[in-house]
């Protein structure tokens, strides 16, 4: 009975060693489960929070993303506009190129005419310059004959003027004597 009793003593104290031993152990994990929670709470309000501020960056997104996409389809009116309105230069600026590419080919048809008409009225002024020229030379020539002869005339003139000069000075001089004569045969008495 006493070996019983000391046998279960025995085995009261290692059950209550073990208990002491789970005890502590339980309060440890009692005071590793309260920091558990503690954390857990922190995560959860951490959580929360999070939420909170990834709803309003949601809301702000979603806000974000309506005003870009309002800018975005105003920009593209706009541009659509633009472009109507590039096109529409564009038409205009194209038409007006045909048709100063037309007005250049008529002005370039009409150079070239006028360039042959320009050639042949500067050949045909040539040629006519030309026959002047040598009408020109001829009546040069000509005149050059003519004031030849005229001099020769002036020069024969010249001498039957000297001639018709001292004839009439030889006639005056005879004159004179003819009427000196006559004087003096008009003081003759037995004469008249």
């Amino acid at each position: 009975g006493v070996l019983l009793y000391n046998h279960l003593q025995q085995k009261v104290r290692n059950a209550e060693a073990l208990a002491q031993k789970y005890k502590q152990q339980q309060e440890a994990l009692s005071a590793q489960l309260q920091v558990v929670y503690e954390h857990r709470s922190r995560l959860e309000r951490s959580l929360q929070k999070e939420r909170g501020e990834h709803k309003k960056t949601k809301e702000d997104f979603l806000v974000y993303k309506l005003e870009a996409q309002e800018a975005l389809n105003k920009e593209k009116q706009d541009s659509m506009n633009r472009y109507g309105a590039l096109s529409s230069q564009h038409k205009i600026l194209k038409n007006q190129h045909d048709d100063v590419k037309k007005q250049l080919l008529d002005l370039q048809l009409q150079h070239n005419s006028l360039k042959l008409e320009h050639r042949k009225s500067l050949e045909s002024h040539s040629q006519k310059v030309a026959q002047l020229q040598q009408e020109k030379d001829s009546q040069v020539t000509n005149l050059q004959d003519t004031v030849f002869k005229l001099r020769e005339e002036s020069k024969l003139l010249r001498k039957a003027h000297q001639e018709v000069h001292s004839q009439l000075l030889s006639a005056q001089a005879q004159m004179e004597e003819f009427r000196q004569l006559k004087e003096a045969l008009q003081k003759m008495p037995g004469l008249r």
